[in-house]
């Protein structure tokens, strides 16, 4: 695995931070009527989506969850349409018919978020045995997080993959949470990852707060699809900060969001430090990348907000509407 440079670093704390401003910035949009909808933030697992992400080739694909924001940013970073599709907009990367949950990039391998739990696991089977079917070398990652791995669907499609020696990755985000249900109340082991085992799959467990050590956890299953190997279980240790949705309450204990939130723990204050320390970057240079974000952020906004809705016609242009 190659190791990453002064620039390569950088653009990985620009993309982080990107994804949390996006998520912020959705909250407050959805709060002021402009967002409509259920969503579901990303906030505190930034470091899981842009190191995996770093990882792969721009036709490598990705498949999502219902908490697919992070996931599309670090995979297209193309905020305008990102900030389009939140706001129902025709020039979204969904044609405006996507919202939240159902964002899609097939030209940059984004599979799509699903609002069924478990429901990329299928599509991310399919993408893989696609791309050995075509003898290309292309690799899918399938996130999914602690409460979708107890879908039927996941055991199905590891017993598929193992099969086939398919170049799939299996990237479990355990946030810790299944909307409100701790995952000690769900899952009757403390990791999740070691069920590979019983499939012949390779599994490792990673710090999901840590950007650098996601990267090289993916990069090694990666280069292990790419060589004909096979499918990787990795299992990402992080936290959601945010509620499970905007409209259900959150009963978590303060003292742990608290902690999770702190400097030892967040991501991207973790990175920040990191790249301080070894004079990765200066005070001045972060001042800048944020300075950045918050100009990128507010022409996505501006360019959704005039954007147009779409209209019947250019949903039965996209195919919808076979028999309209």
């Amino acid at each position: 695995m190659k190791g990453l440079t002064r620039a390569e670093k950088r653009e990985l704390f620009r993309r982080m931070v990107t994804i949390r401003r996006f998520e912020e910035e959705v909250k407050r949009l959805y709060r002021a009527g402009e967002i409509a909808g259920a969503i579901h933030l990303y906030i505190g697992q930034e470091a899981v989506a842009v190191g995996v992400c770093a990882a792969l080739r721009g036709d490598d694909y990705v498949t999502s969850t219902h908490r697919p924001h992070g996931h599309c940013i670090a995979k297209v970073f193309d905020l305008k349409r990102a900030m389009a599709e939140m706001m129902g907009k025709a020039t979204g990367l969904s044609g405006g018919f996507g919202g939240s949950m159902h964002q899609f990039c097939k030209e940059k391998g984004f599979l799509g978020g699903n609002g069924i739990v478990g429901g990329g696991m299928g599509i991310a089977l399919g993408a893989a045995f696609s791309a050995q079917y075509r003898g290309t070398d292309q690799v899918t990652v399938c996130f999914f997080s602690d409460g979708a791995a107890n879908q039927g669907v996941l055991h199905e499609c590891l017993n598929m993959a193992a099969l086939w020696k398919l170049p799939l990755v299996f990237l479990c985000e355990n946030n810790r949470y299944a909307a409100t249900t701790p995952v000690g109340k769900s899952t009757c082991a403390t990791d999740i990852a070691p069920r590979a085992a019983s499939y012949g799959i390779p599994w490792a467990i990673c710090d999901g707060n840590d950007v650098l050590e996601g990267y090289r956890c993916a990069a090694e299953a990666v280069a292990r699809a790419r060589a004909g190997q096979g499918a990787t279980f990795i299992e990402a240790k992080t936290y959601r900060i945010e509620p499970h949705c905007g409209i259900i309450a959150d009963g978590r204990d303060k003292a742990e969001l608290a902690a999770w939130m702190s400097a030892a723990h967040d991501p991207i204050l973790r990175f920040e430090a990191r790249l301080l320390k070894e004079k990765t970057l200066s005070a001045a240079d972060i001042r800048t990348i944020r300075a950045g974000v918050e100009k990128e952020l507010g022409d996505a906004v501006d360019f959704a907000r005039k954007s147009p809705l779409p209209t019947l016609e250019s949903f039965a242009a996209k195919g919808s509407l076979s028999h309209a």
